[in-house]
């Protein structure tokens, strides 16, 4: 058995990739995109229809070509999964509630018109404050919602006392920092922070019942993923799935809900939130550049639709 195989046997295992190709090679339960792998897939020549159509049907106007692209690659991975994909609210509105849960509505109207089921589709926003009360609308409204960019554990906290379906902790992100802190090339599994922030936000989330899911994400080895098998969910880029799919040898569960153990249950309110959060200098310092990232990366999309709807144009 690979370990991919036995990975599956305690996590639900999720591509993270806008590779089409790549997520009906690997078959997983669900699919995770966000701008910067769409960026990526929407200059790969493979996927020049898409692109295509996208820009037709939003007839001259980027921000909706835009929206349609997200849509378009959305609707073709779900052809290749069971379950869900998730497509990801635009990083400027990550401080703003109202425009946060416009967008959100006008995916899933997207979606809808193309005939996919709002249970199939899951909202990204960044786990902002901002972002987290506009998931807990959606979330009354059946829109289910996968908060991103999470790296505190305010940030898990408040998620859970929201409702939203799911959580996105970053390990590898986590990771990063702490190595470029410590100044070193490597830090162990068993002293990996980001792994033990998942491993921390899993227990709590058990030991008090909340129905929220944990998805680990942004993982830099496959250490980290084995590390948390029992997670309920494993979001994993395609080169991770190709080296687990390699290695042979059975993985045992790291997590379950009858071993978890946490500390008290917390509320947090909008004060108490930022505060905890600020605390936490690794949180505030990947959560705004995960956000400028994002922001980066959705602006080279839209000016690399503006340029392919122009070179489109009839003379």
């Amino acid at each position: 058995m690979s370990q991919l195989d036995s990975l599956r046997q305690h996590s639900l295992v999720v591509a993270d990739t806008g590779d089409i190709d790549a997520v009906a090679r690997w078959k997983p339960q669900d699919a995770t995109t966000n701008p910067s792998l769409l960026l990526t897939s929407a200059e790969d020549p493979r996927y020049r229809g898409l692109v295509n159509q996208a820009i037709g049907d939003a007839h001259g106007d980027p921000t909706a070509a835009v929206d349609n692209l997200f849509v378009e690659f959305g609707r073709e991975i779900l052809k290749h999964v069971a379950g869900r994909v998730s497509t990801e609210v635009d990083a400027r509105l990550s401080f703003d509630t109202e425009k946060s849960i416009d967008k959100a509505k006008r995916f899933i109207g997207l979606y809808e018109k193309q005939g996919v089921a709002r249970e199939r589709v899951l909202i990204k926003l960044a786990s902002t404050w901002e972002g987290i009360r506009a998931a807990e609308r959606l979330e009354r409204e059946h829109i289910h919602c996968n908060m991103t960019l999470l790296f505190s554990f305010a940030q898990a906290v408040a998620c859970a006392e929201a409702g939203v379906t799911l959580i996105s902790p970053f390990v590898g992100r986590i990771y990063d920092w702490h190595r470029q802190a410590r100044k070193v090339d490597d830090i162990p599994i068993e002293e990996d922070p980001g792994v033990a922030s998942v491993v921390r936000i899993y227990n709590y989330y058990k030991k008090h019942g909340y129905g929220t899911q944990v998805m680990g994400a942004s993982f830099r080895k496959t250490g980290q993923i084995l590390a948390l098998a029992g997670c309920d969910l494993l979001t994993i880029a395609p080169d991770l799935l190709e080296k687990l799919a390699k290695a042979e040898g059975p993985i045992p569960r790291k997590l379950s809900r009858e071993t978890a153990q946490a500390g008290e249950r917390l509320k947090l309110d909008e004060k108490s939130f930022r505060w905890m959060h600020n605390e936490d200098a690794m949180a505030t310092e990947k959560l705004a550049e995960g956000i400028r990232r994002f922001d980066a990366d959705a602006r080279k999309l839209e000016k690399l639709i503006i340029s392919l709807a122009a070179a489109t144009e009839p003379a």
